[in-house]
């Protein structure tokens, strides 16, 4: 069970000062994580786009943007981009991931804001990288897990590349953002200064190919499409049992041997097909149709509770609702409640980082309306005539 929200005041993150200019889902990736964890996020939207961005106030737009305030300013402006500058001179973090260019020619670009805030962190989410041939070029997540070679190696040979079920490269990115702004930060306690930093999507889903990249890189194995089987594993993958599928990972000589007596197959020991992991790997198939011969026999639950008693992982396939309805997921509350003045009570994913003796949550969803604008500009120093002037001009 979900223990009480920290007071934001004591959460570790607490009156670190955060801008926000990110769009899409790379960028609001890594600021959730500050956000959730107590900074202060100031989120930067276009009036006109800032409206159209709320009003839509969807499940998507307030999982990526809770507990942060908005406000609306035309950067382009002249107006606009004097109180962005002071704004940037507070700050501690600055987050953007725009096209590369598009940050110089608004002149917000990390050498524009240094003179003016050295201790500022700044950190980017380009699609492929700050400069190089493709610096220009737009970005999403699907071209990146084409690029970056995931879409080579996911799902069932002969079937043609296929991407992933969720946008793998714009949250590895956010999240690999996040970790270098917090490893910026630390540094800066030493340096008395800030620093730019970066990542794009193309160099996360790189990073994420792991042992399938250093296979080309240190072997020369160039790896190819396994379905559901493991790469260099086996037995490791999706078997049949009566009643559906389940997964089993029987993957070390001992977990082997062990998974041998529970289905009452000791000859498998004897197979010299089967006698090293690596001869397993070798005759893979035929290994497979034995082991699913015999889970077939029994549904899976039958299967994970013995499986499980011997030490072998093992677990089932579940849809998005059962997980959710799942104890072990109820008991670390991955889905964390929240009050929306329209949607009611619901619920949103919650942070996957455990701090013991805190708890974050949704202390504040995304507003429909970028309504904290008056606010910040008076934090800065503007009067409510300036501001009124703002509006007028359509600056804010």
């Amino acid at each position: 069970m979900m223990q009480p929200m920290t007071d934001a005041a004591h959460l570790p993150l607490a009156g670190l000062r955060v801008l926000d200019l990110t769009l899409a889902r790379a960028g609001p990736t890594c600021v959730r994580h500050l956000a959730d964890w107590g900074a202060d996020v100031i989120a930067v939207l276009p009036p006109g786009e800032g409206r159209d961005v709320i009003a839509r106030d969807g499940f998507d737009f307030q999982n990526l943007h809770r507990n942060k305030r908005f406000i609306s300013l035309d950067l382009k402006s002249a107006g606009g981009h004097a109180a962005f500058l002071k704004l940037a001179a507070r700050a501690d973090v600055l987050v953007e991931n725009m096209r590369a260019p598009v940050k110089h020619r608004l002149k917000i670009a990390y050498e524009d804001l240094k003179p003016l805030n050295p201790r500022l962190v700044y950190g980017s989410i380009s699609g492929f990288g700050q400069d190089g041939p493709y610096a220009g070029r737009a970005g999403v997540d699907q071209i990146a897990q084409g690029l970056g070679g995931l879409m080579s190696i996911t799902g069932e040979p002969g079937r043609g590349p296929m991407r992933t079920g969720i946008a793998i490269s714009d949250v590895a990115s956010g999240t690999v953002l996040a970790l270098a702004i917090m490893m910026a930060l630390y540094d800066r306690q030493r340096t008395g200064e800030g620093r730019f930093v970066h990542t794009s999507l193309l160099e996360s889903q790189i990073f994420l190919l792991d042992f399938q990249a250093a296979r080309w890189l240190m072997a020369g194995e160039v790896a190819g499409q396994m379905g559901n089987d493991h790469p260099t594993i086996s037995p490791m993958g999706v078997f049949p049992a009566a009643d559906g599928p389940v997964n089993i990972a029987a993957s070390t000589p001992a977990q082997f041997e062990r998974f041998c007596d529970v289905v009452g197959r000791q000859d498998w020991l004897e197979d010299a097909r089967f006698s090293s992991t690596r001869r397993r790997t070798e005759h893979r198939e035929a290994l497979n149709v034995a082991i699913a011969e015999e889970t077939r026999k029994r549904p899976a639950a039958w299967w994970i509770e013995r499986l499980e008693a011997a030490g072998i992982p093992c677990g089932p396939i579940l849809t998005i609702d059962q997980v959710f309805a799942d104890p072990q997921v109820q008991h670390l509350g991955m889905a964390t409640p929240a009050r929306h003045p329209r949607l009611g009570e619901t619920q949103m994913v919650a942070s996957p980082i455990n701090m013991e003796g805190l708890e974050t949550g949704v202390r504040q969803v995304a507003p429909l309306a970028p309504a904290d604008t008056d606010d910040v500009l008076a934090e800065i120093g503007y009067s409510a005539a300036e501001i009124a002037a703002m509006r007028a001009e359509h600056v804010i």
